[in-house]
């Protein structure tokens, strides 16, 4: 769905109207409208009159027929299971009905909100878990710090609060109290709802297209941009609504409606968490200088004007250096992928989209490490050690309820929590006992044998970092500390499309002398399975312009990038490139590389398009070399190197200056490289005969047997 109007709100908790001239820590809303430069603002002391003002441009931009996105920036959602507890349903949006119920909003911002907290704390157990007010208010319900909370039960933050600078929901006061936003923010959405019914729809609790959608933002996801691009002496609050909303409007319609959509139904979600890059590439462009030759005169010859174009290489430029072309796709792309959030065990693969912490220590309480006896060293000393035993032991998950008195030991398992009087164990081994007294050789070291709570990792502390590809050991990591979901990337849809009139689909259809078998676009969709993406097959289309335009408009709707194998050159029928460079942006990069020297990049319909060699050799080793770390980083998981070793070469060769060469290779039983008999790029056996590729620098090089070469496993390209 697209949008024509972009709101962007930045809202206030305060209990009095704001000063009557502009200032910060208040109301300020900011309008863009595709298609324009121009971004409105405008500044409101009351929620009452903001709630009044965007009713009335909701209704004007209804009637026009124009697509609201409004977005606001408090929480929308609370962690998991708030919304039963209190209303009954883990429906948020039965939440919002409920929370509009207590709520008092005067038109002056009188409120209730800390009566209404307090009130909601009394729904579970201890203490919490919202806490913040006044000195005066004087509720013992409703503590002033956080750190006097127990027992209530609530994490302290949904999964999309664990992003730098969001603060916590349960937060009423005082500096980042988003929490008393919350309150009276879901209050006023609300009476919102209730006004325009089916038309309005609260993403990502809602689904459903309709003139009116409302988001959750967080500005401080592009805070250094917003701080760049700012006016001298501007209120902060104004600049991020301005910024945000112009950054916003830049977005293409497909990126902007798939990110409404990313997120937690029950929690909800952030806006562009996982996407700063992009917002902040979008705000940017939104507020780029103009070119200063825009206005100069024409005439017959003017210098070819700069394509809008992510893969244009600098003007002059022919053959491309394999580090400088690397480099230049590494800058021009970013992650594309949404988020969403799923239980741990179901995370094998994906990237994590934010960094994660330990929700408690692991260990949570100290233990043993052996099975032995447990005492308080400070009753020990050196030489034989006598230390009667009390009734009863200690076993992994089955804690001694009582203290071990000084001077006494106890039987005690490995994994067993320490009982209270015991700080040291002596292994079994070192030990004698009748079953009553325990005997061994002192001094005993302090502390041995046992480990501390948060040994591994301390409550609190970063576990997994964002961009992680999750493997098996780090799904353990994750359920020992607790966490029972991550927020991960949605796996990038990669589009594999191949072309020629001499390319028979399939290996089971009847093939002429003169045509061969699609032998690329398995290898390519199986590249794709293996780097954890969505292959998206398009199948395999002729010479056929127009049937390749159909297929790229197909791709562009189902996948986030687009492989092509063949047509990628300037020959008569590069069908391919052609076709990109009269209806896409294209930029043809002949790479000094050797097999593989074209490759197509281009942006079809917002579609990032890599237009391989149709040689399955060159495909192959063009696809290792560049196509696995730019999926990798659009994927989110950040760019890819692989890792090369230096071997002793089983090989003669004499390469010329000027191109980089990847050769077939594979190891011997001594380590050495060995290389495919023919460099010929039309051996696809040689392919599959290696293990890896012999790397040859783009100087000119003499290798005979036993000369260090750069050996890379096909391992180290994910290819397994």
């Amino acid at each position: 769905m697209s949008f024509d109007t972009i709101v962007v709100v930045d809202w206030s908790g305060a209990s009095s109207p704001s000063p009557v001239k502009p200032s910060k820590d208040a109301i300020w809303i900011g309008v863009a409208r595709r298609g324009t430069a121009e971004v409105e603002t405008s500044y409101h002391r009351t929620r009452h009159d903001a709630t009044e003002t965007l009713a009335m441009l909701f209704e004007a931009e209804r009637a026009a027929g124009r697509r609201v996105l409004a977005g606001f920036d408090f929480p929308f959602g609370y962690p998991r299971g708030f919304a039963e507890a209190v209303s009954g349903e883990a429906d948020p949006l039965t939440l919002w009905r409920a929370l509009s119920d207590r709520i008092e909003d005067a038109p002056d911002n009188a409120n209730n909100r800390f009566a209404v907290a307090a009130g909601l704390n009394d729904v579970f157990p201890g203490i919490g878990p919202f806490w913040g007010c006044p000195d005066n208010l004087g509720d013992p319900r409703l503590p002033s710090k956080g750190t006097l909370r127990h027992g209530h039960g609530m994490t302290e933050r949904r999964a999309c609060d664990r992003t730098k600078g969001a603060q916590p929901v349960w937060k009423l006061f005082t500096t980042g109290s988003v929490g008393s936003q919350a309150l009276l923010g879901i209050a006023r959405l609300q009476a919102l709802r209730h006004r325009f019914g089916p038309d309005l729809a609260v993403r990502p609790f809602e689904r459903h297209d309709a003139p009116i959608t409302l988001v959750e933002l967080f500005p401080s996801l592009i805070a250094p941009t917003v701080e760049a691009l700012a006016e001298e002496n501007e209120i902060k609050d104004r600049a991020q609504v301005r910024i945000l909303a112009a950054a916003l409007a830049q977005l293409a319609p497909r990126q902007l409606d798939a990110m409404t959509r990313e997120g937690d139904a029950e929690e909800g979600w952030i806006l562009g968490l996982g996407h700063e890059t992009l917002l902040e590439s979008a705000a940017r462009a939104a507020f780029a200088t103009p070119d200063p030759l825009e206005d100069m005169p024409k005439t017959d010859l003017m210098p070819p004007r700069l394509r809008d174009d992510c893969f244009a290489m600098p003007q002059g430029v022919s053959w491309v250096p394999v580090d400088d072309a690397l480099a230049k796709l590494h800058d021009a792309l970013h992650p594309v992928t949404g988020l969403e959030i799923l239980p741990t065990a179901r995370t094998a693969g994906r990237v994590l989209a934010a960094d994660v912490t330990a929700k408690r220590s692991n260990p949570p309480m100290p233990n043993s490490a052996v099975d032995g006896y447990g005492f308080a060293h400070g009753a020990t000393g050196t030489g034989v050690q006598r230390l009667p035993l009390v009734a009863g032991r200690a076993a992994a998950g089955q804690p001694y309820p009582h203290a071990v008195p000084p001077g006494h030991a106890i039987r005690i398992l490995t994994g067993a929590i320490l009982p209270e009087g015991v700080d040291t164990v002596v292994l079994e081994e070192d030990t004698n006992t009748d079953a009553t007294t325990v005997v061994f050789d002192g001094p005993a070291k302090p502390r041995a044998n046992t480990r501390k709570d948060g040994e591994d990792v301390a409550a609190g502390a970063p576990a997994l970092p964002k961009g992680r590809r999750l493997r098996a050991p780090d799904l353990a990591l994750a359920s020992a500390l607790g966490i029972g979901e991550l927020p991960v990337h949605r796996p990038l849809r990669v589009g594999v499309v191949s072309t020629g009139d001499e390319i028979v689909a399939a290996p089971d259809r009847p093939a002429a002398p003169h045509q061969i078998w699609d032998a690329n676009r398995p290898m390519l969709l199986a590249l794709a399975s293996g780097w954890h993406c969505e292959a998206v097959d398009l199948g395999h289309v002729p010479d056929d312009p127009e049937q390749i335009a159909a297929r790229l408009d197909e791709g562009a709707r189902k996948a986030d990038v687009i492989l092509t194998s063949g047509g990628a050159s300037a020959g008569d029928e590069d069908h391919v490139s052609a076709l990109l460079r009269q209806r896409g942006t294209l930029s043809s990069w002949r790479i000094a590389l050797k097999p593989g020297r074209p490759l197509a990049l281009a942006m079809w319909e917002g579609t990032p398009v890599f237009g391989l060699p149709g040689n399955p050799v060159a495909a192959l080793v063009c696809a290792l070399i560049f196509a696995r770390p730019a999926l990798s980083l659009m994927a989110g998981a950040g760019w890819t190197v692989p890792q090369g070793f230096t071997v002793p070469a089983a090989f003669s060769k004499r390469k010329k200056p000027g191109r980089r060469e990847y050769l077939r290779a594979r190891l011997t039983e001594d380590g050495h490289a060995e290389v495919f008999a023919s460099e010929g790029s039309g051996r696809i056996s040689g392919l599959s005969w290696a293990d890896g590729l012999v790397e040859l620098p783009d100087e000119a090089v003499e290798v005979t047997p036993g000369t260090p070469v750069r050996y890379i496993p096909y391992a180290s390209f994910g290819l397994i």
